[in-house]
């Protein structure tokens, strides 16, 4: 049985296969009550995240206090499967929590299914929830088969949500259908600021009618609020199907706590707000976004950090980074020299990404960027009447400034160590793009060329394009982007990208797609031996 038709035929087991509970006390289970009515449900389905050869996390969320179970197999009959005791999923985590399988076998198939065991009665179980995940290579190791993974991002912004008699937020069924290795989602992972009405009237007349709650219909401003928006996005189907069959990983950008938030976010005249105390909005977001993310937690040196490295075998490498948290205020960003209000991703994040590239043995080395690094992205005016500007482009086509400090010294040092193979793919934009940085027609030559994919929106508002800088020579190859500003997701304007690395070439092949699943552009690039 392959995984599609464990996942379209697997029956609910509730009690009768993961025979809980022999639980932690040695003693005669009771019979099990599994009446539907009286069971825990996971309306929000189940996700997997953050793979690694021998290790993933698995996400769910209960509707009442319960202890998370599951097992798990490399083979849809279960034949030998291995159960684990998760956590308690309790109201201080709105009832989300997860588990990080270890010791898993690399670059298998993994089948696993959650159960949900009530606290209030410990003989009542949900039914089973199935799910499936592939694990990669190990990093050391012979590639043994190809790598293909997508990756997008901006989800339900703009005031277009789930549209039932549309087909819901159906680009993430394209997504599914490629069958990736994972899903890369580069940020906006939810839009907390855009409030989602019932009715949006169309250009031609038509409406576009949004499934509402209560927690959507305003900016999010509470922690029920901010969890309401991701309880939301997963109120969706595809959404949800696409979870269960194919690991995620996540970063985060603006929009999961307010548009454009930086030290200098001041919203003191936006009238939707009554709470405008940005930190606190900030630690609100925060805990929301970990709660819902299927990502790996870090120690408690930094439990709440977003950059990461997740290996993908002996082909890939991806390099997770967080251009939000470290960030100095969105500022006219021409700074002549590099301090703490020019800052984009920081000094720690910056040496941690450049000693892991160094230590990559992985032919191709992926930067997921929540941002792009040569678009224009303003953020209004400062005081002074100044251009002010949301990410490392500044208006000026000149030598590097202000954040373009951090990105020059970042460039120089992947050439000055010969790191080879890099890659960058983000979002942010609302259309897709491919672009080619080269040296020679730069304001700035140390640095080797490279490629960097844009893609997006994922069911949210059609834009761009952006306007470019030529500090590091970026041309722009491809693009594609809607004519009005905010376009609807029924015009077809909506993006993701897929990559495919051969494993008997090594030749990674970026392709961007469109709403339907078809080809708009597609670049082969052949790896450079080191």
């Amino acid at each position: 049985m392959d995984r599609r038709q464990f996942f379209y035929s697997t029956t609910v087991l509730g009690g009768s296969v993961m025979a809980l509970p022999r639980l932690a006390r040695a003693q005669a289970a009771p019979a099990l009550i599994t009446r539907d009515a009286m069971r825990p449900q996971m309306a929000h389905g189940i996700q997997s995240g953050d793979p690694k050869a021998d290790a993933a996390v698995i996400w769910t969320r209960s509707d009442r206090p319960s202890r998370l179970w599951l097992e798990w197999a490399t083979t849809a009959s279960f034949a030998n499967a291995t159960r684990v005791r998760g956590p308690y999923l309790m109201d201080d985590t709105d009832f989300t929590g997860r588990v990080d399988l270890t010791g898993l076998p690399a670059g298998q198939e993994i089948f696993y299914r959650v159960v949900l065991q009530d606290l209030h009665n410990e003989r009542v179980l949900s039914e089973a929830v199935p799910g499936h995940l592939r694990l990669p290579a190990n990093a050391g190791g012979k590639a043994v088969r190809d790598v293909r993974f997508t990756w997008s991002g901006d989800t339900a912004g703009q005031g277009w949500g789930i549209n039932e008699a549309w087909g819901g937020m159906k680009i993430y069924e394209q997504m599914r259908k490629v069958n990736p290795d994972f899903f890369l989602h580069c940020g906006d992972t939810i839009y907390a600021d855009g409030p989602i009405a019932a009715q949006v009237k169309l250009a031609d007349g038509s409406l576009w009618n949004n499934v509402v709650t209560e927690e959507v219909s305003k900016v999010a401003e509470t922690l029920n609020e901010y969890r309401g928006r991701y309880r939301y996005n997963l109120m969706d189907a595809n959404v949800r199907r696409m979870a269960a069959e194919v690991p995620q990983i996540w970063q985060w950008d603006d929009h999961e706590v307010v548009n454009n938030w930086s030290d200098s976010k001041d919203l003191g005249a936006d009238k939707r707000y009554t709470e405008k105390n940005v930190p606190l909005l900030v630690a609100r977001a925060t805990k929301a976004f970990h709660e819902f993310a299927p990502i790996r937690r870090t120690a408690d040196v930094e439990s709440e950090r977003v950059y990461r490295h997740l290996p993908q075998g002996p082909l890939l490498d991806m390099f997770v980074v967080d251009m939000r948290s470290y960030r100095g205020p969105n500022t006219h960003n021409l700074q002549t020299s590099e301090t703490e209000e020019s800052a984009f991703m920081g000094r720690p994040q910056i040496a941690w990404l450049l000693d892991g590239l160094k230590r990559s043995k992985s032919v191709w080395k992926v930067i997921a960027a929540d941002m792009p690094i040569s678009l224009h992205v303003a953020d209004g005016k400062d005081a002074d009447g100044r251009d002010r500007w949301e990410a490392s482009a500044n208006g000026d086509d000149g030598t590097p400034m202000g954040r373009e400090l951090e990105i020059a010294r970042l460039l120089r040092e992947i050439k000055r160590a010969s790191i080879k193979n890099v890659v960058w793919l983000t979002a942010d934009v609302h259309y897709t793009a491919a672009h080619y940085f080269d040296p020679a027609k730069a304001r700035l030559s140390d640095f080797s060329p490279f490629w960097e994919f844009v893609s997006g929106p994922l069911n949210a508002g059609g834009f761009g394009p952006n306007k470019t800088d030529a500090t590091f020579g970026m041309q722009v190859v491809y693009q594609k982007a809607p004519s009005e500003v905010n376009a609807p997701p029924t015009n077809g304007m909506q993006f993701f990208g897929q990559v495919d690395i051969d494993a008997k070439t090594k030749a990674m092949t970026v392709t961007l797609k469109d709403l339907v699943g078809a080809s708009l552009y597609t670049k082969t690039l052949a790896p450079q031996r080191g």
